[in-house]
């Protein structure tokens, strides 16, 4: 599924149309350049798996992990950006995140060395200076992957 998004607006949207549509998906990679709209995504998927506050979510850039809290669950959101190597990756507790029955968000995610099985793959496309492509892995949304 592609999703033309023309706004900031827009791709949080499209995050917040996607969480009503998981079916069981509980990690989900997020790849694209710089300003493409992965954090802005990410907020508006969190908005819609029941996150209060807007204004809590932001790029994980230096912190490389941010919690929220949704309700009864958490969302672990990952920035990859800073990281190098496999040893960043487990130095951080990824593997045991990515392993776990918890909605994690990974933002760079093509900078994983190893393969997430049951993971949604979201890219981001910068179009123009006010469009962006997102493409969405249809198979993740259908049922496919309930129970994990």
């Amino acid at each position: 599924m592609n999703v033309l998004s023309t706004s900031e607006a827009e791709t949080e949207q499209a995050g917040r149309e996607l969480a009503a549509r998981l079916e069981g998906t509980r990690v989900i990679l997020l790849s694209g350049e710089l300003g493409a709209g992965k954090t802005a995504f990410t907020r508006g998927l969190a908005l819609g798996l029941g996150l209060d506050d807007p204004t809590l979510v932001h790029s994980p850039t230096f912190s490389l992990i941010n919690q929220y809290a949704l309700g009864a669950d958490t969302l672990y959101h990952i920035d990859l950006y800073r990281l190098e190597s496999s040893r960043d990756f487990y130095s951080i507790g990824l593997d045991e995140l990515l392993d776990g029955d918890r909605f994690v968000v990974v933002e760079w995610a093509e900078k994983l060395s190893w393969p997430v099985p049951h993971a949604l793959r979201i890219t981001f496309e910068v179009v123009s200076e006010t469009e962006r492509r997102i493409r969405i892995e249809e198979d993740a949304c259908d049922g496919a992957n309930s129970g994990g």
